[in-house]
């Protein structure tokens, strides 16, 4: 009896040791197992993280290629979205979706709202003309896009200029429209290609 008694405490002993071996061989493993797919788990991230880098920074250069190409070929439209008497003028937001000044080829369209007005109070008219041509229209590359530049009498006696920036990269533009007679307006918008 205690014979069998020691050989089950033995067996016992040899059972723990065996099964604490067994564990820590486990333990070891799975722990190789989780660093190795933690490493492919973080080279893959980076690996996803810079091919989306790469696709957004090609959208974003079609973009501005796109921006370029609607104002070489002199077909966009300006939609402002704020207007502004400078030099210190309130400024006043523009909902009104007929809003635009567009370029056709040679022609260009305009339906804006104007101040006027050399002393207070001044006043807003509407300019809503087709010119079926502009005299010294320039377009300049710069730094940030281009400058498109302009001027027409719009049927009167006083010469307006047009000079809109546009920003290629965000699309976003400023026009301003000075004339010898009245303080220079100033729209903040977009530009958008005409289809």
């Amino acid at each position: 009896m205690k014979r069998k008694i020691f050989t089950l405490s033995v067996l016992a002993v040899c059972a723990v040791l065996f099964a604490a071996v067994v564990h820590s061989q486990s333990s070891k493993t799975t722990h190789k197992v989780a660093t190795t797919t933690q490493t492919n788990s973080n080279d893959n991230r980076e690996a996803r993280h810079k091919e989306r880098e790469a696709r957004r920074a090609e959208r974003l250069a079609a973009y501005e290629r796109f921006m370029d190409s609607i104002v070489l070929a002199r077909n966009f439209k300006f939609i402002p979205n704020s207007v502004q008497q400078e030099p210190a003028g309130s400024t006043r937001q523009l909902n009104n979706p007929n809003y635009e000044l567009a370029v056709w080829g040679s022609e260009v369209d305009i339906c804006l709202p104007y101040i006027k007005g050399v002393t207070p109070p001044y006043y807003f008219v509407l300019l809503n003309y087709t010119l079926p041509s502009v005299s010294r229209y320039i377009t300049e590359q710069t730094r940030d896009g281009w400058n498109v530049s302009f001027s027409s009498s719009l049927f009167s006696a006083t010469d307006y200029n047009f000079s809109l920036d546009i920003y290629s990269s965000s699309g976003t533009a400023t026009l301003t429209i000075s004339s010898t007679w009245y303080p220079d307006v100033q729209y903040d918008g977009s530009v958008i290609s005409i289809n």
